[in-house]
């Protein structure tokens, strides 16, 4: 059984797999097809795995190619660990209809679920007043609306959606969550499906997009969601770009549906230079950076590890990818 995985990935684990790996054939990569076994390099031909982890940084360094690449034309891959938490890339479908396994990666979870606590607490608490009047030299009161008093919409309840309820609930928030599955949850006041949307939001204080790309929602938040938005609530992205119709948030934006709008993901990436979200006043622009937390890259080494030994155990798989998620039915 041959494994596929970055250098670095392997540098980062070899020590904590060494145990119970066995005669696991390893093979890795550092360059665009350039594989290595024992650090002495092999022919492609030598390459046709069986498990394939495809790392974050496999993507960033521009490995991701060759992994995928040699995953698509190899006939026995039968499990790949991707970085990614969506699977709304066609590829992933492409994979899944070979017969290999996906499981997604929950490790971008924490940051992911920081990022957004953390701007819409900024938004609510008058900070920014704070510090106009402190530049000011100003002594006034600045009463607000405490996070208590906040009712949130949660759109998606995946490894993400998860804990971001983890962090909001404690502070006291009415939180409900929008999904397919209506079974109660510890952390929501209340569980709706997609076509309570609506009127969820006439009363909610903070939108949270954090589901699937699918084309039940694509541009989700249309001009018909913007309409029905509170006035003065804040709209956070981090699920896909493709969720939000920005022509319609424009629109939504003048009649302060919503008053704030906080985007790591949109239509286009890299968002285009002169785009009229860089410099909107109500817009908060990062670059598809929310899971770049410090902890991310140790988590998601742990569990591709756990779940190498799962698998290898032939046991159960964390976070497994069903057919529908990447647009095939279910079996």
């Amino acid at each position: 059984m041959q494994l596929l995985l970055t250098a670095a990935a392997y540098d980062r684990i070899k020590d904590r797999i060494a145990p119970f790996v066995g005669d696991l054939d390893i093979v890795t990569v550092d360059q665009p097809r350039s594989f290595q076994r024992n650090g002495r390099a092999i022919s492609p031909e030598d390459v046709d795995p069986q498990i394939v982890w495809s790392t974050l940084e496999g993507f960033t360094s521009g490995l991701l190619p060759t992994l995928i690449g040699t995953l698509l034309k190899s006939p026995d891959v039968k499990w790949l660990q991707t970085f990614n938490a969506g699977l709304d890339n066609p590829v992933f479908k492409q994979i899944m209809s070979k017969g290999v396994r996906i499981t997604k990666s929950s490790a971008q979870g924490v940051t992911i679920a920081e990022y957004v606590l953390g701007h819409a607490l900024s938004l609510i608490l008058p900070i920014d007043t704070q510090k106009a009047l402190q530049s000011q030299g100003v002594w006034a009161p600045t009463p607000h609306k405490e996070v208590s008093q906040t009712r949130w919409v949660l759109v998606g309840y995946g490894a993400i959606g998860h804990e971001i309820a983890l962090r909001i609930k404690p502070f006291g928030v009415h939180l409900t969550v929008v999904r397919r599955n209506l079974a109660p949850l510890d952390l929501a006041d209340d569980v709706v499906q997609m076509t309570d949307l609506s009127e969820a939001i006439t009363r909610a204080d903070v939108v949270v997009l954090a589901c699937a790309l699918n084309p039940e929602t694509q541009d989700m938040a249309d001009a018909a969601f913007f309409s029905a938005l509170k006035p003065g609530s804040i709209l956070i992205n981090i699920g896909r770009g493709g969720l939000v119709d920005e022509d319609a948030l424009r629109v939504g934006l003048e009649s302060n549906q919503p008053a704030h709008a906080v985007l790591d993901v949109f239509q286009t990436e890299p968002l285009p230079e002169g785009h009229w979200l860089w410099s909107h006043p109500k817009v908060r622009v990062s670059a598809h950076t929310s899971n770049s937390g410090l902890g991310t890259q140790d988590r998601a080494d742990l569990q591709f590890i756990d779940n190498l030994r799962r698998y290898l155990g032939d046991q159960p798989l964390t976070n497994e990818a069903s057919p529908d998620e990447v647009g095939l039915p279910a079996s």
